[in-house]
């Protein structure tokens, strides 16, 4: 039964509709040989998007940002709604990958077009609660695709795996002068001395979809943070697409009993009554 459910998955792959099996793209693809590319992970509800104008103007930022040619909106808007209504979820992880296209190895660019994919998948809802650890690895606040999505995503790979290790479900980096600026796949917030706090978005951290409507919709504060703070900090939480608000209830061997915290608990019923009202907020 399984087997034949993973058959009828259809994947939006250049313009068309494919059944998983034959959802293809270039080894050659430059996404695939050096990384060049940029992606949006969009959560979907009941078959319906969330916020999917937010995700789909930092698509093009990355794009920008990265150097390639902006993507056809009204092609990825399409590819979406296919995708999902091809692949009906309750709560689905949707994903949209734009990359290069097919180029020589190495990593100049060719001339052949972009490439576009649009996947989704069905995720489970995630506990109110998590643990985290630090990492010894920093994020480059000065690189040249510093806040970008991209999918050279290897390092996100390696501080994930060392939070598994140590049974936490994400890792929190520092930039290079030991600021605290954000997890492996989230944004962080803390509270200290009772003010929500968030670092600024020249940390290095990515311009987080959830981040900002949590800024919007409370009353956080953008803040130049020490990655100390989160020795100190009297709640921690993460934002995420699939997260939302996920309250942290440990910090490497630090506890934080009683998680969520009362300003995050408040934080939570926020943004859960606030998204679900309007999924294009």
């Amino acid at each position: 039964m399984l087997s034949e459910r993973r058959a009828t998955v259809r994947i939006w792959v250049n313009g068309r509709l494919a059944d998983a099996a034959e959802a293809t793209v270039s080894v050659l693809d430059h996404g695939m040989t050096v990384g060049d590319g940029v992606f949006e992970t969009v959560k979907a509800v009941d078959g319906r998007p969330f916020a999917l104008r937010r995700h789909l103007d930092r698509l093009e930022r990355s794009a920008r940002g990265l150097g390639l040619p902006s993507p056809d909106r009204a092609e990825v808007e399409a590819a979406c709604a296919a995708v999902l209504e091809a692949n009906p979820v309750a709560l689905g992880r949707l994903r949209i990958t734009y990359t290069g296209g097919v180029a020589p190895l190495g990593s100049d660019r060719g001339d052949a077009p972009t490439t576009l994919v649009v996947a989704v998948g069905a995720t489970p809802r995630r506990p109110d609660t998590a643990a985290v650890v630090t990492v010894p690895w920093t994020r480059n606040e000065h690189g040249a695709t510093a806040g970008l999505k991209t999918t050279s995503y290897a390092e996100n790979v390696v501080a994930l795996a060392r939070a598994h290790e140590y049974g936490a479900s994400e890792a929190v980096l520092a930039n290079t002068v030991g600021r605290l600026c954000e997890g492996t796949g989230s944004n962080v917030f803390v509270v200290v001395g009772g003010r929500l706090l968030t670092p600024p978005l020249t940390s290095g951290c990515l311009a987080g979809v959830t981040r900002a409507l949590v800024l919007q919709w409370t009353d956080a504060e953008e803040a130049d943070l020490p990655y100390s703070v989160l020795e100190e900090a009297e709640e921690v939480f993460l934002t995420g697409t699939l997260r939302d608000v996920q309250a942290i209830s440990r910090i490497d061997q630090r506890e934080l009993p009683g998680a969520p915290g009362p300003v995050t608990a408040k934080v939570m019923e926020i943004f859960a009554d606030r998204a679900a009202a309007d999924l294009e907020p």
